[in-house]
């Protein structure tokens, strides 16, 4: 999980462009959070000389140029904090460097500091406003931390991190309102349910999974346990309905039916995102099984997706689905249909001037008591015209209508027609990204089941 802020950074008062660059860089690479210097990275540029290369680049813009402004933003910042506990300062760091490499697209110079000084592990990215070669300068477009907090999510998926869910403003916590303070015993019940996502065989197993996320068992007649942070003991008897002793011990001892899941389907409706974000970070039997299979990038696209979309359930989905590949069938049915239409009218307008230039010439045959010397010479304009005649008797046409009413009917089914397109070409899409989320969601619960499937096998063979 990373939250990410896109700061521009203007000259500071009284101070020159070189002495502002150098405060906010030498900020940046203090020694002090950055592990003595060891978190600090540049992409074109030297860590030691940053300020001093971010300012030729600016006199070579001025040189190919000739443009100088007074108040230019000298250069931006992009902060990236990271859940405590969730993210190494090495992966840090990397993830902060691939993330100005996707922002800037590679075209202005950086450094990346990972600061350790707090309990989340945070990146400073400073980079440049001219681009390397001078040409140019970075345009802070519309909207632009919104793509900043998307290319980051994208990462964080891609590597297994967790993604901060947006709430709506009318379900945000007010001021008047503060959450429930977290206690251990809470963290410890998050634990227990993590541990049995991953499936395990027994209650020793259970407890031996715990001892590897660090905490320290002790036996006796009541179990109890302790976390790294805690001072004392927590009975596990002591906890809720549920995660008790006896729930635990009495969950392992139900037999699992043949194909059937550790968790009722209700529960893993609750909330879809979550649910997937914790398989594939756990990166269980399942998830690998999965992974050999299927693109991790393009399943870190699906969480997006179904988030932006509001999406958290498979039923949700699945009702998605159906609608927008309805309403894209039926624009696709209403652009067929004013191509037919179109068709007909400018079929019908051909028809109707031959009619017209061919009419007079007919009448001549028609007095003349269809003479085969007056065919003869007129055969060409007589074949026209009861050509127009018959399609205005294909077409039912009993009044031939007026050449300019037809041109502005053309017009508004034209018009209609490119509306309709537009919108079939955005359902289209959309439709199509809905059935590759519900794929690749799909995928992966089969993989889960078919690894279940194989524990419970096993499980009856050693029975």
């Amino acid at each position: 999980m990373a939250a990410t802020r896109l700061i521009p950074m203007h000259i500071s008062k009284g101070k020159t462009i070189a002495r502002s660059l150098g405060d906010r860089t030498n900020y940046a690479k203090n020694p002090d959070k950055t592990e003595k210097g060891r978190l600090v990275t540049g992409y074109q540029c030297d860590p030691l000389t940053v300020d001093e290369e971010f300012l030729l680049s600016k006199r070579r813009y001025e040189q190919i140029t000739g443009r100088r402004q007074q108040h230019e933003v000298i250069a931006y910042q992009i902060r990236q904090s990271f859940k405590p506990g969730e993210i190494t300062p090495e992966e840090a760091n990397r993830l902060g460097r691939e993330l100005a490499l996707r922002f800037t697209k590679g075209r202005y110079a950086f450094i990346v500091a990972t600061h350790t000084d707090r309990a989340h592990i945070h990146n400073h990215i400073i980079y440049n406003s001219t681009s390397i070669d001078g040409s140019r300068k970075f345009k802070n477009f519309w909207l632009s931390s919104f793509a900043l907090q998307k290319i980051s999510d994208l990462l964080c998926l891609e590597n297994g991190l967790s993604v901060i869910t947006p709430k709506p403003y009318r379900e945000r916590t007010k001021r008047t309102e503060y959450p429930r303070r977290m206690k251990n015993r809470d963290v410890l019940q998050q634990d227990i349910d993590a541990v049995l996502q991953k499936s395990p065989a027994s209650f020793d197993a259970l407890l031996h999974e715990l001892q590897a996320l660090g905490y320290e068992i002790k036996y006796g007649k009541h179990i109890s346990v302790k976390g790294k942070n805690q001072s004392r003991f927590i009975r596990l008897s002591s906890l809720e309905d549920g995660y008790a002793e006896a729930d635990l011990r009495a969950y392992f001892q139900v037999p699992k039916a043949k194909g059937k899941h550790l968790f009722p389907a209700q529960s893993r409706a609750v909330n879809l995102l979550i649910d997937i974000q914790s398989k594939l970070q756990s990166k269980g039997p399942g998830y690998r099984r999965w992974a050999s299979v299927y693109n991790l990038k393009q399943m870190s696209k699906t969480l997006l997706f179904l988030r932006d979309h509001k999406i958290e359930s498979m039923e949700q989905l699945s009702q998605s689905v159906a609608q927008i590949t309805a309403q894209r069938d039926a624009l696709l049915a209403s652009i067929q249909k004013a191509d037919n239409r179109l068709s007909e009218i400018a079929a019908l307008k051909k028809h109707i001037i031959n009619y017209s230039k061919t009419r007079s010439v007919y009448e001549e045959y028609r007095r003349a008591g269809y003479s085969k010397k007056f065919l003869e010479d007129h055969r060409d304009e007589i074949i026209i015209h009861k050509s127009a005649k018959a399609a205005f008797d294909e077409l039912g046409v009993k009044q031939i209508p007026r050449v300019k009413t037809l041109s502005a009917e053309y017009a508004e089914v034209l018009a209609a027609k490119k509306q309709a397109y537009a919108e079939y070409r955005q359902a289209k899409n959309e439709a199509q990204e809905m059935l590759i989320a519900q794929r690749n969601i799909t995928s992966l619960y089969e993989a889960e089941q078919k690894e279940e499937e194989q524990v419970h096998r096993k499980e009856e063979q050693t029975h």
